[in-house]
């Protein structure tokens, strides 16, 4: 099988004492014959082991390796990383994700689509829910966009961290990651700005077999979630209800004082 060259696109991984999934994920690329402009792995301070890991992975892979002296936090970990590329777009992956087989096709697809609809921002491959907002792009994309009478909270992700293709100017359009905050703070205010300046997403139709999440026991995902507003007797679905209406009112107090980018 001939190699996927993608020229314009450089693979950014942010990474956080995870080595072995590190490797796991460098690994599925080559496997699957991926070739990239460059490989920039921004790593979060991690500790002595893992970074000597990822060092020794560096000879293997021939990526460029940018560090932290300590963890300094998601935000900083991608606006690090981000300034290190040249390319004209970037495809931003965590480590703990592995490309499936259909991934090199919807990446052609995507690069297509950025270099011809130049509205199109970056392009999903991943999601853990159905947007509540599409409508159809293409075969095999659709267009997320942000309805304002739309009552349920999740309308605000048109943004996530999951992985995605982007343009590298990204930051000229929405700003900087936010530092020193909780990564998924940092996460739904990126998702703010993305809409108060006018993004334009598309997200992959079969986004739940573009990439496959995969932690270990060994190696768990770096973020917490609250388990009772998952749980499904009577008080806690009560509880659970005002909270999301809560949380509508809250993000959309929160968007509209928003400032844009100049």
């Amino acid at each position: 099988m001939d190699p996927y060259i993608f020229e314009e696109v450089t693979l950014l991984i942010t990474h956080y004492n995870r080595s072995i999934s590190l490797e796991r994920l460098l690994m599925a690329f080559r496997d699957l014959k991926c070739v990239f402009a460059e490989i920039i792995v921004s790593d979060d301070g991690s500790g002595p082991d893992h970074l000597g890991r990822v060092r020794r992975l560096q000879g293997e892979f021939d990526f460029k390796l940018v560090t932290s002296p300590y963890n300094k936090g998601l935000g900083n970990n991608i606006n690090k990383g981000q300034k290190e590329v040249k390319s004209p777009y970037t495809l931003y992956v965590q480590e703990d994700f592995i490309p499936a087989p259909v991934f090199p096709e919807r990446l052609s697809e995507s690069l297509s689509i950025l270099n011809e609809d130049s509205q199109i921002d970056f392009i999903r491959f991943f999601a853990l829910f159905r947007y509540p907002d599409l409508s159809p792009y293409n075969d095999h994309f659709s267009l997320v966009f942000f309805n304002k009478w739309n009552t349920s909270h999740l309308k605000f992700f048109c943004y996530s961290d999951n992985p995605h293709l982007r343009r590298s100017s990204f930051f000229k359009k929405f700003g900087e990651y936010k530092e020193g905050w909780a990564g998924d703070v940092t996460e739904f205010d990126m998702s703010l700005s993305f809409i108060r300046n006018g993004g334009k997403a598309l997200i992959a139709k079969d986004y739940d077999k573009v990439f496959i999440h995969q932690n270990s026991n060994d190696e768990p995902s770096m973020m917490e979630r609250k388990p009772w507003r998952h749980k499904k007797d009577f008080f806690i679905r009560v509880l659970r209800a005002v909270y999301l209406k809560y949380r509508l009112i809250k993000n959309t107090v929160q968007l509209y004082r928003y400032p844009k980018i100049k």
